[in-house]
């Protein structure tokens, strides 16, 4: 079987769940990670039987390597992915895309300046179960026209999460709560819901002012154009990292999402849609269970030459949706979509 030669940058805690599922993945051979920390760099070398390094640069000089996965700070993403694709590797990189907007746009232009290589988006929650069942009620219409959706993140991080220098500051990290953990939830609504309109929305810092610059706080409300409202909220500011919620409203029925249970609620008889599945990967529970599923389908994607689905633009969507979230909180207005 053929197999791809892989490296992944960064080693920080993601990294582990993507060093786990190519050290499962037939499709792919692991030949080196890199680390600005030699140690970490190191430790992971010896533990997944690979080379290291401590400068990337050095690593993509390597023509045995054709896949790199990027798990490093937000505002590392873009100048890694554009220097990777230039030197003809395919990337997969986790979200979000980077840290600002412009910052996006180059790894998209990357991208498109050289199509002989792939940029894929690290939005795992879409393989789930649960979100695969979601997108076929929604798609399908058998449970009538979608009416409205709402989305609701409550987690919590300490002060001492943000102790990473690149964490809580809008020029490494791009924002707080809503690029950094709820952005997938995002991505699902917007997934779900289709274009969208408009979107208004705010964020606060209400438990760790004076110890970030970002946000630990969120809400919106979204307008899509076949008419769906959705509203979302999200908060770092919780004790406890509650299971995500979502609500899809249909005509004939509603579908309730909590953590990776998916019912149905029709007149008041809830059935079991879709059940958790078990993490393999070592991933702490609120990061899902679908990393696995998305690296995998990204190398079969590769091997057989076809266009990966969850590409740059794909991937840009929901980043941009939370781009102008922070807008509309910026201006007060709200943001308009031709």
């Amino acid at each position: 079987m053929k197999t791809l030669g892989t490296a992944v940058i960064g080693c920080g805690s993601i990294s582990g769940v993507h060093l786990t599922a190519l050290a499962k993945l037939e499709l792919a051979e692991l030949k080196a990670v890199v680390d600005v920390n030699e140690s970490l760099a190191q430790k992971a070398a010896a533990e997944y039987g690979c080379a290291y390094y401590t400068d990337y640069h050095e690593m993509l000089k390597r023509d045995d390597i054709q896949v790199v996965h990027l798990c490093t700070g937000h505002y590392q993403h873009a100048p890694m992915a554009v220097d990777a694709l230039k030197a003809g590797k395919h990337v997969l990189t986790e979200k979000p895309m980077a840290e600002n907007k412009a910052a996006a746009q180059t790894m998209l232009q990357a991208a498109k300046e050289h199509p002989e290589v792939q940029l894929g988006v690290i939005f795992q929650n879409r393989y789930n179960p649960a979100s695969v069942r979601m997108k076929t009620a929604v798609d399908s219409g058998e449970f009538g026209k979608l009416i409205c959706m709402k989305g609701i993140v409550t987690w919590y991080r300490s002060a001492a999460y943000y102790e990473t220098p690149w964490k809580g500051k809008w020029a490494t990290e791009g924002g707080g709560v809503l690029i950094n953990q709820a952005i997938h939830t995002v991505d699902l609504l917007q997934w779900l819901g289709g274009d969208i309109a408009s979107i208004k929305g705010s964020i606060s810092t209400d438990a760790l002012e004076g110890v970030i610059e970002v946000e630990d706080t969120a809400h919106a409300h979204i307008q899509f154009k076949n008419g769906v409202t959705a509203i979302f909220y999200a908060t770092n500011a919780y004790l406890k990292n509650s299971p995500v919620e979502m609500e899809l409203v249909f005509e004939n029925g509603t579908l309730i999402l909590r953590g990776d249970t998916l019912y149905l609620d029709q007149n008041g008889e809830l059935t079991v849609l879709a059940e958790p599945v078990k993490n393999t990967l070592g991933a702490k529970s609120y990061w899902g269970m679908s990393h696995e599923h998305q690296i995998r389908d990204f190398y079969a994607h590769l091997l057989e030459d076809k266009p990966f689905w969850l590409d740059g633009p794909e991937g840009y969507k929901a980043f941009r949706l939370v781009m102008d979230i922070y807008e509309s909180s910026r201006t007060g207005q709200r943001v308009v979509y031709k």
